[in-house]
């Protein structure tokens, strides 16, 4: 039996463990004496060993079995937690992280874990064993074998397909000289009529002869029980066998839904309503649907769209009503199956956000500062492309306002404040678009200083900066090669500036902006699509070529004539309501022939504070689009955020207006 199979469930599981890990972890920092966050770490510890084990991660393993013990003397009484105990167990659950991590990319697993051993062992006094090393009195295997749902999902699987389920409690001779030798000789000859699913100790205490002279193995074969014993008795110095069958305690039904193989993925829910005739509430039905297929439901659905744009233009010009009216009605159905499908592919920004409590954590203490973090809106859904890119530029602000934004504990008492600072980090949404704040309590830009900077590096000119506005001076901040840390941290001075933050959150289609006052803190803010792939755009001609701008960009549309465009600093500007914007002509930006005319129609976009107008030679309409990438060999191509297929087939470029506003 391949236990590959189950890597997708597994990688799952481990994700959800570790998450209540390192939440509770937090919480029980604070509370040392609460005994159901004591309990919660334990038993996620206990499911990751589990897991790990039966998956042959003994690094996992090792590091969750050394946690469960020193977890299960604090929940015993035996021994208080202290603070040397709480930072080990974090710097455990970082490892356990790092180790899925490498396991999800294709690696081992493996782990140098053995600081981290040493450090939980000296929490364990000499001479305190695991209860799981204990030798069992006879007759009570079945009672004290402890097999986590994640195995006991395995062996119903193996049942399912004709195995049986035994435990098998091996005795070794009391007088038996090299155990772990005895060991291997028996699961070797155990790997011949079967799988081991679980040992109890684990195979690295074996291994390392942590155990008397008794040990267990749960185990699938089509073997009969006699077969197995006689193999078993075969092995020298092995003075009992006893085989008893495994009762599987998951219910089918639920077994079937666990033992699905998937990617992580959202669950497609469908909510059922409560009778008013009865008082027993009826659970939300889900399934675990397999990303890849997700995947490719989105595909041909990217396809059907464009189809649906070529059949629009075909009945528009066959005149047909009926024709036209049957069109109509498989646009709106579409536009409902477009919402559906967005929403199979949108997922809670938490897994984002889950990681961040424990760095903070760890990044105050590493500079010095007492720091609480707030989070609100982790249940705020995103599409998973923008989830997977995020969390970089999170991590980058989130470490920026911990080193620069809030203030050190001495600075914070002559300021009057209390020494505890405090970091929020919030999701909205508002209309087609999710917002993402980080907000610090600090001291504020300093926008002096920062012009100064930005002086001394050459990023602006003596006028320039006459000229800035304190939201200009800002934003600054993004600016390539900028820095205001005055020494090499871990966190900062490391050449990696804020200008990488903007560039990954504008070619997912975001926008960054910062506000701030001197004394009180900063909030940076973010703004992101809903979604990638599938988006609303007003539709261009630029001479006999077709391009694409998204409407999320677009403030409105006008006509210009040509005795209102303005000449100011040799650029052409006109006033839009009172500002004077600078005109841009897009055949120019793409080298194409510039037609004058009596009059231009403008679309007016807004980028950050920047706003400008972009000069079309026509206005198509609005048009829902498919987003395609350009590929590698028309990568680089300035504001040119992809492509679409029109529904005559034509190819028509997006425009980046992010790109044609950045300077």
């Amino acid at each position: 039996m391949d236990l590959n199979e189950y890597l997708g469930l597994f990688l799952d599981e481990s994700i959800e463990h570790l998450q209540a890990i390192n939440s509770s972890l937090l919480i029980f920092e604070q509370r040392l004496d609460d005994e159901a966050v004591i309990d919660q770490i334990f038993r996620s510890a206990h499911t990751l060993k589990g897991m790990s084990g039966t998956m042959g991660y003994d690094a996992i393993a090792d590091l969750t079995h050394e946690m469960e013990s020193a977890l299960d003397l604090v929940r015993s009484k035996t021994q208080p937690a202290t603070p040397e105990l709480i930072d080990v167990l974090f710097v455990a659950a970082e490892q356990l992280e790092t180790m899925v991590e490498d396991i999800s990319q294709g690696g081992t697993g493996k782990l140098d874990v053995t600081t981290t051993v040493i450090r939980l062992k000296k929490f364990i006094e000499p001479g305190t064993e695991s209860t799981q090393n204990m030798v069992k009195p006879a007759g009570t295997v079945m009672k004290n074998f402890e097999c986590d749902v994640y195995s006991e999902s395995v062996v119903r699987q193996s049942m399912a397909s004709g195995y049986q389920a035994y435990v098998i409690t091996v005795e070794l001779s009391a007088d038996v000289i090299l155990k772990a030798a005895r060991v291997y000789m028996v699961f070797d000859r155990l790997q011949n009529l079967g799988d081991v699913i679980l040992s109890n100790p684990t195979s690295d205490e074996l291994e390392q002869e942590q155990f008397e002279t008794r040990f267990d193995v749960l185990f699938v074969t089509m073997k009969s029980a006699e077969d197995i014993q006689q193999e078993i008795k075969s092995v020298s110095e092995v003075a009992q066998v006893l085989i008893q069958p495994f009762e599987v305690s998951v219910e089918p039904a639920a077994a079937a839904t666990l033992l699905e193989p998937v990617e992580e993925t959202p669950a497609v829910n469908t909510s059922t309503e409560t009778s008013n005739e009865t008082q027993t509430p009826i659970a939300a039905k889900t399934i675990r649907v397999n990303l890849e297929r997700i995947d490719r439901l989105m595909n041909l659905f990217e396809e059907f769209i464009i189809d649906r744009g070529r059949l629009e233009r075909i009945a528009a010009e066959v005149g047909s009503s009926d024709l036209t009216e049957t069109v109509e009605r498989i646009k709106r159905g579409t536009n409902e199956l477009q919402s559906l499908v967005l929403t199979l592919r949108m997922m809670p920004i938490e897994q984002v956000f889950n990681r961040f409590p424990r760095m903070v954590r760890s990044v105050s203490k590493d500079v010095g500062k007492n720091i609480k973090l707030h989070i609100t809106g982790a249940e705020t859904e995103l599409d998973r492309t923008v989830i997977d890119e995020i969390g970089d530029p999170l991590v980058h602000l989130i470490r920026n306002a911990v080193d620069h934004g809030i203030e050190s504990k001495a600075d914070r008492i002559l300021a009057g404040k209390p020494v505890e600072g405090n970091l929020s980090l919030r999701a909205y949404h508002s209309g087609n678009r999710v917002f993402i704040e980080i907000e610090d309590d600090g001291a504020g830009i300093n926008h002096e200083r920062v012009t100064k900077i930005a002086l001394e590096k050459g990023l602006l000119t003596e006028e320039e900066a006459a000229l800035l506005t304190p939201e200009e001076a800002a934003m600054l901040l993004f600016a390539p090669g900028f820095s205001t840390a005055e020494t090499v941290t871990d966190l900062s001075g490391r050449g990696v500036g804020l200008d990488v933050v903007k560039s990954k959150i504008e070619s997912l289609g975001g926008e960054v902006f910062v506000e701030t006052k001197r004394g009180e803190g900063t909030i940076f803010r973010i703004s992101l699509p809903l979604t990638l792939s599938i988006i609303s755009a007003m539709l261009v001609k630029l001479g006999q070529e077709t391009y694409a701008i998204p409407l999320t960009a677009i403030i409105e549309t006008t006509s210009l004539k040509q005795d209102v465009i303005l000449q100011a600093h040799r650029e052409k500007v006109f006033d839009f309501r009172g500002q004077l914007v600078p005109l841009i002509s897009l055949n120019q930006v793409y080298g194409l022939p510039h037609v004058e005319a009596d009059a231009y129609s403008v679309v007016v976009v807004r980028s950050g504070e920047k706003l400008a107008g972009l000069m079309v030679s026509e206005l198509i309409g609005q048009q829902e689009i498919v987003m395609k990438p350009l590929g590698s060999y028309l990568e680089g191509i300035r504001a040119i955020s992809g492509a679409t297929i029109l529904g005559d087939g034509q190819v028509a470029l997006i425009i980046d207006s992010n790109a044609l506003l950045r300077k």
